[in-house]
């Protein structure tokens, strides 16, 4: 008997940390990925870039290293974070912008070695397609363009800002999907080693059609003698296939993760392909302050219920 009951307790706590865990996924593409050099001044050695009208038509990309099918066998193979620039060689050359860039041959002067192409290839798993897909680069430097299955993604020029994409309208379920990244280091932006690649981390994010956005959260307090006031504004977003109503929970915890605090939000009913803010705010009464020299830090947790189930959780 006592045998049966932890059974039944593994499988009811294993079913809750599943549910958990799929609420949101985070998954690191950093492996597995291969690149090539183009050029910044001979289209033919690039790929046919700028040769091949890739814009005039949705997806169409024959005869570019953008094309889905294109072969990139022969390639090199590397892992994220890459920086090509470290491994050419380095070169004399008067110019104050190569010598303040490590001399190494990046930049307008070497059209040769200052464009780098990536492709990396994945796989999802069919149920993924009741979800929301966004692909996330923490950082590339610089001027990136980018594709998934031969779609024009956008465009990225600064090489200190991330950037996310939404691909659920262009992954496949049933076949392995092509992510192309042409990066463009013939500008500079500082006066210091840049580098030049994908020199931060990638990610697949997958989560629930109603759901916080990236950034969808700014959380601020303000003080009134010994308490203080947690203020938020949250954006929901619901991007299901009908309106539906929604309740925002948001607790306030201790870096021990005791909760002290909490407040749901009904937020009501939010129409097909709409978002709402929310604004609110928790009083605390005499709350340990941050400083230098006790540098405690709350955490907020977040959590968006439809249906009297949590469908999205971010936590700040």
């Amino acid at each position: 008997m006592c045998r049966t009951f932890f059974v039944w307790m593994f499988i009811v706590l294993a079913g809750l940390n599943l549910q958990a865990s799929s609420i949101r996924e985070r998954i690191n593409l950093d492996r597995d990925w291969r690149f090539h050099l183009g050029h910044a001044a001979n289209p033919e050695k690039d790929f046919n870039f700028s040769l091949v009208s890739i814009f005039a038509k949705t997806g169409k990309a024959e005869g570019t290293a953008i094309d889905p099918r294109f072969d990139d066998s022969h390639w090199q193979k590397v892992n994220l974070p890459h920086d090509w620039a470290v491994e050419l060689p380095f070169v004399n050359h008067p110019s104050f912008d190569v010598m303040s860039h490590g001399y190494k041959p990046v930049g307008g002067f070497f059209p040769e070695s200052s464009i780098g192409w990536y492709r990396k290839s994945f796989n999802l798993d069919p149920q993924d397609s009741l979800k929301r897909i966004t692909i996330n680069f923490d950082g590339v430097f610089r001027d990136a363009r980018f594709w998934l299955n031969g779609f024009y993604l956008g465009r990225n020029e600064s090489g200190y800002i991330g950037v996310e994409y939404d691909v659920s309208d262009y992954v496949y379920y049933d076949r392995p999907n092509v992510l192309v990244v042409r990066v463009d280091a013939t500008q500079y932006e500082g006066w210091f080693y840049e580098g030049a690649g994908i020199y931060r981390h990638v990610w697949l994010n997958k989560f629930h059609p109603i759901h916080i956005p990236e950034g969808g959260t700014f959380i601020y307090s303000s003080f009134n003698g010994n308490n203080a006031d947690l203020n938020w504004e949250t954006q929901v977003l619901n991007q299901s296939s009908g309106a539906k109503e929604v309740v925002l929970h948001t607790r306030l915890l201790t870096r021990e993760g005791n909760t002290i605090a909490e407040k749901r939000n009904p937020v009501g009913i939010i129409p097909q392909g709409r978002s709402l803010l929310i604004k609110d705010r928790i009083r605390i009464k005499a709350p340990r302050r941050w400083s230098l020299e006790d540098p405690y830090l709350y955490r907020v947790i977040q959590e968006v219920i439809v249906d009297g189930r949590i469908v999205d959780r971010r936590t700040i």
